[in-house]
Order: C-alpha cells, then structure tokens, then sequence
C-alpha cells in the first residue's frame, strides 16, 4: 500500500494565511512592504530585505514568519503574483515578459507561482481577463 499525504494545514498559497495588519502595526515590517512594493522586480534575497527591517537575518526570517503567517519567500511570490495579475489584465503584455517584469527569473516558477496563489495558469486568467 502506498503512503497517503497528510495536509494539517491550510494550502500553502493560501493568500487569507496572510496577516496584512501585521504590516502596518510593526515598523519592521512597514518598512520591508514599502521596500517591496518599491523594488519587487529586482532579486531580493532575505539577506538584503533583513537588512532593511534592521534585523539580522535569521531573526527576521523568524519574525517575520511569526507576525504575518507566511515565511517571507512565499508573501514575496504572492506579491510578485499579485501584480502579474494585475498587469495581465491591464495590457496586452506577453505572460513571459510579465513574468519577469514582475521579478520571476524563470516561467515555469512564475507559472507554478500563479497557480499557487491564484488557482490557475496565467493562460487561463489573462483568456478570462482580457477575452479578445
């Protein structure tokens, strides 16, 4: 008999995981989201976004992930999602150069991303979005 998976907790993309408030109420965290919305298409490791909380890095990481739900690599996705969303539906812009305007380095993770957190393919959302 095969092994069964067990899912205790919510879907990983699951954007109400996000506590939004938590952004405003820490001034750490206000900061890194204004950072964000500010440089979202360029790399942005831990490392460089800890140093903008003015925290060392594992302990942000730490805090981080305790105030707003999610570890930050997978709000920096939903983010970068977010916005590729919001620009698939606006122009007719390629999904591949969305993908990396928004900050993907690759599509298949942009893609894999866009499912996660939206619950289907880019193709699929920009056909419902914008239907030429």
């Amino acid at each position: 008999m095969g092994e069964q998976r067990r899912s205790s907790s919510p879907r990983v993309g699951d954007p109400s995981r996000i506590n939004s408030a938590a952004f405003e109420y820490y001034p750490p965290l206000r900061r890194v989201k204004s950072f964000v919305d500010k440089n979202y298409s360029e790399n942005l490791p831990l490392s460089r976004v800890a140093r903008v909380a003015g925290l060392e890095r594992s302990y942000f990481s730490t805090f981080f992930h305790s105030k707003t739900g999610v570890c930050y690599r997978d709000w920096l996705s939903y983010k970068r999602v977010v916005r590729a969303a919001r620009l698939l539906s606006e122009s007719d812009r390629s999904i591949t150069s969305t993908a990396f305007r928004v900050g993907f380095n690759d599509l298949r993770t942009f893609e894999r991303a866009f499912k996660k957190w939206l619950g289907q393919t880019p193709s699929s959302y920009k056909a419902q979005a914008r239907p030429d």
